[in-house]
């Protein structure tokens, strides 16, 4: 049977107001299944290992892009090969644009029953954690540093839109001075407003950071933003949105299968996004996992 796993403090709390009607759509529309609901972070990765285990074929998370990354990562560190469904509900909604997977529950739960399974690439990145030790783990859209932590620890702390958080934050942000590593080439000082590392399109509530990354060409796409004022932000953040950024004079684009950044300055501390969360800091070094999951998608993708 498959395994539903519902984080219902995702979206603040509407996914388990909602769940209600999401298990009447998914039941109407998918067929039987299992639920689990996490009580912790972290617990959604739990819980996915462990169905993977027991030999759940298709695995669905139930909530916003953290879930469905835990969810990733509990497939992924399983050691088996289950499929990855996906059941929108959450703030951010990143992951499942790039799968061009409806928010609305009833139309997602038609494509758990009738869609196909694709593989797709997932980045690895080690980095330093919140306690100062070494940690790995994968994510299946962006990571990234600069502007962006500040945004997410925002959008998080204060409960407001992606928006409304990056126009609070562009008023005083600073740049950040990193030095990245491309593959075997050499190493390159850069001073950024944000730095991103791209498996899938989108992130920050529907911002289209990366266009032209895709899900299985076995490349991460780098998208530097150059130091820009708080203005030239405010201005150009539709073009980020609609994916018109890249001819910007301030925006580079390149692909890699391996990136490593660290902070120019080895006693500054520069925090890590990863899948919409905060996991640690820099140091950072990102790979590509090429064709390493198996997801759900709709039939005529």
């Amino acid at each position: 049977m498959s395994v539903v796993i519902v984080n219902p403090s995702s979206a603040g709390g509407s996914t388990g107001e909602s769940w209600p009607q999401i298990a009447s759509d998914l039941r109407s529309q998918f067929g039987s299944f299992r639920a689990v609901f996490t009580k912790h972070r972290g617990d959604a990765a739990v819980l996915a290992g462990e169905a993977a285990r027991k030999g759940a074929k298709l695995i669905i998370a139930c909530g916003g892009d953290g879930t469905i990354s835990e969810v990733a990562n509990g497939i992924l560190s399983s050691g088996k090969d289950a499929e990855l469904g996906i059941m929108p509900s959450g703030t951010g909604g990143d992951f499942r644009r790039t799968l061009e997977i409806p928010s609305r529950s009833r139309d997602a739960a038609r494509i758990l029953r009738l869609g196909r399974s694709v593989r797709i690439d997932v980045g690895r990145v080690s980095y330093t954690d919140q306690n100062g030790a070494g940690a790995t783990r994968y994510f299946v859209g962006v990571a990234s540093c600069g502007m962006s932590t500040k945004v997410i620890e925002r959008v998080k702390t204060d409960e407001v839109s992606f928006v409304s958080a990056l126009l609070k934050t562009a008023m005083r942000n600073a740049p950040v001075r990193l030095v990245v590593q491309l593959d075997d080439s050499h190493e390159r000082h850069l001073v950024v407003s944000n730095l991103c590392i791209a498996n899938a399109r989108y992130f920050g509530g529907g911002m289209m950071i990366a266009p032209d990354a895709k899900l299985n060409d076995g490349k991460l796409d780098v998208i530097s933003i150059g130091d820009l004022s708080a203005m030239k932000i405010f201005t150009s953040a539709p073009r980020v949105y609609a994916g018109s950024h890249l001819s910007m004079p301030e925006v580079s684009h390149t692909l890699a299968r391996k990136i490593t950044v660290r902070a120019s300055d080895p006693d500054a501390e520069v925090a890590l996004e990863v899948d919409g969360e905060l996991p640690g800091r820099l140091p950072a070094t990102f790979q590509i996992v090429s064709d390493a999951l198996r997801v759900r998608v709709n039939k005529q993708k």
